[in-house]
């Protein structure tokens, strides 16, 4: 019997991180679920294979380890995934981060409430390297969306982090295209068709976690789609703006398939949510903070709603860790993410 719910992890150059993320999967929930790994040609891939047959030797959960000929690409192993995966809903995760363990049954159990949806946005804690906990909660309670533009449109800018990505695997094996290679963000463009013909939903468990001071450096820029867009071992302000244009390659693209006007939708709504866009270049200087977010305002027209520039100066004036800080105070005062 296939499982119900199939874990896919893009995996490079991380084995210690890997095995980390592993034991954080909830060994109850083994008759549920398959572990699906494709490792990406990466140069710790021998110590990735021998730490990954150790922990299969030790649980019983089910972990298939494929091994890819080159290096794919983010978003073309994410393809990959789809395809070696057999359960009913995928869930991706980043291989730095981590499982609520816990609450993994839980949100399994909400999925089999709700056969119906084709995906499902998590709910997410980050803790910050002092140790504070932010957590990402979009909506008080569990929120239902029937197929359509409102759902896409509301769901898009959320749905980044692929760590607990839920999408219905038949879905999303309809939708392969390499379209998007080298944007980062092929979890979007199967959001952006899955919401627009299927139901789906938020689900207010908390079910995966980011842990700043566990997270590893980002090595985007490897494969031969990403070289010239991404520098690996770091976050450069051309990484960040080559990033963010990718969001509407992709919002574009479906505005010219449906007849939709959805780029100029994200664009206010990226600019009311703009915080952690900009914080990102805070910390190597004002003069790099200033002169990203210039590029940002041209090319994105990110300076759109006055909560831009209220992000903007505050950083500027007061530093991330600051801001960091009263955000994640009125997140707790407000019991989730305010509807700007």
């Amino acid at each position: 019997m296939p499982p119900f719910v199939s874990i896919c992890i893009p995996s490079y150059n991380r084995p210690l991180e890997l095995v980390r993320l592993l034991k954080t999967i909830n060994t109850a929930c083994a008759k549920d679920i398959e572990i699906v790994i494709c490792e990406n040609d990466s140069l710790q891939r021998e110590q990735i294979v021998a730490q990954v047959e150790s922990f299969m030797q030790a649980s019983v959960l089910d972990v298939k380890l494929f091994l890819n000929e080159k290096n794919l690409g983010y978003d073309a192993n994410l393809r990959r995934l789809v395809e070696k995966a057999s359960g009913e809903f995928i869930i991706f995760m980043g291989d730095d981060d981590l499982f609520e363990t816990e609450n993994l049954p839980s949100f399994i159990q909400f999925l089999k409430n709700h056969p119906e949806l084709g995906y499902v946005l998590k709910t997410h804690t980050l803790i910050h390297r002092d140790g504070t906990k932010e957590l990402f909660k979009y909506f008080p309670e569990d929120k239902f969306f029937e197929k359509g533009v409102d759902a896409y449109q509301t769901l898009f800018r959320k749905s980044v982090l692929i760590s607990g990505f839920c999408v219905k695997r038949a879905y999303a094996a309809l939708l392969q295209t390499d379209q998007f290679d080298g944007t980062l963000l092929y979890q979007l463009y199967l959001l952006a068709e899955v919401t627009l013909h299927h139901p789906s939903a938020f689900c207010s468990i908390p079910l995966t976690c980011q842990d700043e001071s566990l997270r590893a450096v980002p090595l985007f820029g490897s494969s031969d789609t990403e070289k010239s867009l991404y520098k690996p071992g770091e976050i450069t302000v051309a990484n960040s703006l080559n990033f963010m244009d990718g969001f509407f390659k992709i919002t574009a693209y479906i505005d010219a398939k449906y007849g939709l006007r959805s780029s100029g939708f994200m664009k206010r709504s990226f600019s009311k949510y703009a915080y952690p866009v900009i914080s990102i270049q805070r910390n190597k200087g004002s003069k790099t903070f200033r002169n990203y977010c210039k590029q940002l305002e041209e090319r994105i027209d990110i300076n759109q709603s006055f909560y831009y520039y209220i992000y903007y100066y505050s950083l500027l004036f007061f530093g991330k860790s600051f801001c960091d800080k009263m955000i994640v105070r009125l997140k707790r005062v407000l019991g989730s993410t305010p509807n700007l």
